[in-house]
């Protein structure tokens, strides 16, 4: 359903920090694009290739603990042919701003609603996921994110788009032209999610096991010490709960994905697992 700015997002952006007690990581280290930013060093070096590992294993420097930012329902794109819409986004941006330069975390989670994909009368709503993503992306901070309810949902008539007898003011093309047609079907989650792992070195995100699309953000990524990466300290889980495209749920075959992945590489507990995290502080924009 398309938001009014009357109901639409509390301009509160969701946000909550993960603490693990791994060994000490040096903040003036972590998380910078070498590409961008010239990062150096054997850090740098270890933390780039396990991103192109299958594992894609997260390194932590020894010394203190990994910090995880985790970032919630930042609907970009919501009401984007206002005004109010594209302000809120900038203001998001510079809350996630302030909250990235303040906290230096080492690791960021995008927790789904990234966009209100409802809410974008494009063809192709990877420009709006891209924006989201920048303040974590122009740091040189690793991310990864799961998928929310809107970020795929179908585009929905505004009503102040019609016209006194119900028709919408918009001219589409005729049919069978070389033009796109004005359904608004909107992005689907695969296309979303491989816009951000081909465009961006520093995503961690997946598209899971094949077996469980159309659910796509399904993954475990591993978090080990940089000087002995066979030696894990915790693992995060990622679960796509559906909605906008297919139905809100998690499937017993996610369930069973979940349990096996689990016993595969934790069996006997002895590493924290983290997974369906809430995120609860808030910074006001």
């Amino acid at each position: 359903m398309a938001v009014s700015p009357s109901a639409a997002r509390v301009a509160v952006l969701s946000f909550a920090f993960l603490f693990l007690n791994l060994h000490p990581i040096s903040p003036s280290t972590v998380g910078y694009d070498p590409d961008a930013h010239g990062c150096t060093g054997e850090y740098c070096q270890e933390k780039f290739k396990r991103r192109a590992s299958p594992e894609k294993r997260l390194p932590a420097r020894p010394g203190s603990p990994f910090k995880i930012a985790l970032f919630a329902d930042l609907h970009f794109g919501e009401d984007a042919w206002t005004d109010w819409g594209p302000r809120q986004d900038v203001n998001s941006v510079k809350v996630m701003s302030t909250v990235l330069d303040d906290e230096v975390p080492d690791f960021v989670v995008y927790l789904g609603d990234v966009i209100t994909a409802n809410n974008i009368p494009v063809a192709n709503a990877s420009s709006y996921w891209d924006q989201a993503l920048s303040p974590t992306r122009s740091r040189g901070i690793p991310y990864a994110s799961v998928f929310g309810n809107h970020d795929d949902a179908p585009f929905v008539w505004p009503l102040e788009w019609f016209s006194a007898p119900g028709i919408p003011m918009v001219q589409c093309p005729v049919a069978n032209s070389s033009f796109s047609d004005c359904s608004f079907r909107g992005t689907q989650r695969l296309q979303l999610l491989k816009n951000e792992m081909e465009q961006n070195a520093l995503s961690y995100s997946s598209e899971g096991p094949t077996d469980l699309w159309p659910s796509i953000s399904n993954y475990v990524l591993q978090i080990s010490p940089m000087d002995n990466p066979q030696s894990p300290v915790a693992y995060l889980y990622f679960l796509d709960s559906g909605g906008g495209s297919y139905p809100e749920v998690i499937s017993n075959a996610q369930s069973e994905w979940f349990k096996n992945q689990s016993l595969q590489v934790n069996p006997d507990s002895s590493f924290l697992e983290k997974n369906n995290i809430s995120p609860g502080t808030g910074y006001r924009s």
